[in-house]
């Protein structure tokens, strides 16, 4: 049994050593962006306080948030923990017990946040299909804007043990396993977890932990926009701004979502997402091969698959140490099948 099951993600933290930079990149993204005791908050539409922080420093990636339920959540975890439940002094309010995971990314559980009432910045439009035809007498007009990001969906972290790292996460949080990642019949190194709502659908994953070569740290951090048009107008947005593009558009096998990846000044991934699967408790877990990871249902192939990058030579040597041929996980695209 798990000490608690967290309901979200909160947000990631970050530092900087420019939050002028930073700020106008996450505009771009689509964050209304704020500061406030020398840190730079991004937020989106749902209501919650903040989704992202920066604050001043080497520019590298701080902590993970995660959203308890209750306060005596808090205090379940803390007494198991033999830590202390603080008041937590940022946007919001709220309280907070701080953790270590194995690999010693900071986790920062909290509940209790004040929250305002979530707001439609871009509105659903009515879609004429071949089998239904809702929109009528009305054209579709949209305005070049960024995206509208609405709330944080997950996180991917780099960890060193994917066994150890999954106990860890699971014991405490009570995550299950939608996708399990094999490299190899029997060789998992990885897994999408999402959050124990019972009944009450979650995201497909919350968290991606992934048994990689290299030092820890966070591969990327992804963010629900409001639609497809969305996503597109914020893509256009964003190149016709020359920020970085780092992947997309396209549909992923594992949890469906249409994506876009982009990198911040500093190098930090950030996804624009939409159209993501939901499970329930009840749901079982699938075991999926690693070559389902990076390849898409539709739209731009990974840049390992369209030859624009090799393999990195640690990950080569990686997977040769496993007797696994890396050519094989990076060189064909599984059909997949969405869990």
């Amino acid at each position: 049994m798990a000490l608690i099951k967290i309901e979200d993600i909160a947000h990631v933290r970050f530092a900087a050593p420019d939050h002028a930079a930073m700020r106008s990149f996450l505009e771009d993204f689509g964050m209304e962006v704020f500061e406030a005791a020398g840190r730079l908050y991004g937020k989106g539409t749902d209501g919650r306080p903040f989704v992202h922080v920066t604050q001043p420093g080497e520019a590298r990636f701080l902590a993970l948030g995660l959203r308890a339920e209750t306060v005596a959540d808090l205090e379940k975890l803390a007494a198991a923990e033999s830590v202390v439940v603080e008041d937590w002094n940022e946007p919001g309010g709220g309280k907070i017990v701080r953790l270590n995971d194995p690999d010693g990314y900071a986790v920062e559980v909290v509940a209790a946040q004040a929250k305002s009432a979530a707001r439609l910045a871009f509105g659903d439009q009515h879609r004429n299909t071949a089998s239904s035809k809702s929109r009528v007498r009305s054209a579709v007009r949209l305005e070049s804007a960024p995206a509208h990001v609405h709330r944080i969906g997950h996180a991917v972290l780099k960890v060193r043990d994917f066994r150890v790292s999954e106990k860890w996460y699971k014991e405490r949080f009570g995550f299950l396993t939608s996708d399990e990642v094999e490299a190899a019949k029997d060789v998992s190194l990885g897994a999408f977890m999402r959050c124990d709502r019972g009944e009450k659908p979650s995201d497909h994953h919350t968290l991606f932990l992934a048994q990689l070569p290299g030092k820890p740290g966070l591969l990327h951090a992804a963010f629900e926009v409001a639609n497809l048009d969305d996503l597109m107008l914020g893509h256009q947005h964003l190149k016709a701004r020359k920020r970085e593009a780092a992947w997309g558009v396209g549909r992923h096998i594992m949890g469906s979502q249409i994506f876009d990846y982009w990198k911040d000044p500093f190098g930090n991934e950030l996804e624009h997402w939409t159209d993501g699967d939901l499970f329930t408790a009840t749901d079982p877990p699938q075991k999926m091969p690693m070559s389902a990871l990076l390849a898409v249902q539709w739209g731009s192939p990974h840049p390992l698959f369209s030859g624009k990058i090799p393999p990195p030579p640690g990950l080569v040597a990686f997977f040769t140490a496993l007797n696994i041929r890396v050519k094989g996980l990076f060189s064909r695209q599984p059909k997949g099948n969405p869990s």
